[in-house]
């Protein structure tokens, strides 16, 4: 396979062609099936260091000026039907490492977002500390539950809410776990983490 790619912040097995990043950017755009924006797009290659940031944005580039890809009107990046071919008859041509690590990166970057989005953490400064609340969304504006808690300083602050964002789903089954008193499943959540 020809080079001809800057590989600074690309791990061993990434990609060092400009015509393999292309083909990963369809590839992912055409798996993921919604639109993405190109700081998604940069996320998910830079959190697998599957490529340089520069040439994925010049393959990018690229890619919209030969109308693989296109822009909705958010701005966010989506697979053109000649994109979807490539996608379809080229990703074999990318190793499998690659292309598992690109689709994993993009769906913990959906669930995250789409986490962010449902979910909220409010971090109130306190007298000699911080009230960190988080509220779980069931959807469509209904609240699940809200629990809050005081920590000593802003980092322990940070921490909680980054973790609960992580799996606001889990914190609601474990507390309704520990609540009801269902042992069971507070013990199956927990060795599902591997706590």
């Amino acid at each position: 396979m020809r080079q001809d790619a800057f590989t600074g912040g690309v791990d061993p097995g990434g990609l060092w062609n400009q015509n393999d990043i292309r083909i990963l950017l369809c590839y992912i755009l055409h798996s993921v099936g919604s639109p993405l924006s190109g700081e998604e797009l940069s996320q998910i290659l830079q959190r697998k260091a599957l490529a340089n940031y520069f040439e994925a944005q010049d393959a990018l580039a690229a890619l919209e000026a030969r109308g693989n890809v296109e822009r909705d009107s958010a701005g966010r990046y989506q697979v053109t039907p000649a994109g979807r071919e490539i996608a379809q008859t080229l990703d074999a041509t990318l190793p499998l490492s690659v292309r598992d690590k690109a689709l994993e990166a993009a769906l913990t970057l959906l669930a995250e977002e789409r986490s962010h989005r449902e979910n909220r953490v409010e971090v109130v400064p306190q007298e000699g500390g911080y009230q960190v609340t988080c509220h779980i969304s069931g959807g469509e504006g209904m609240e699940l539950m809200a629990v809050s808690l005081y920590v000593p300083d802003s980092a322990q602050a940070e921490l909680v809410r980054q973790r609960f964002y992580q799996a606001p789903d889990r914190v609601y089954k474990l507390l309704l776990a520990s609540l009801t008193g269902d042992r069971e499943m507070a013990q199956s959540i927990l060795e599902e983490r591997g706590e």
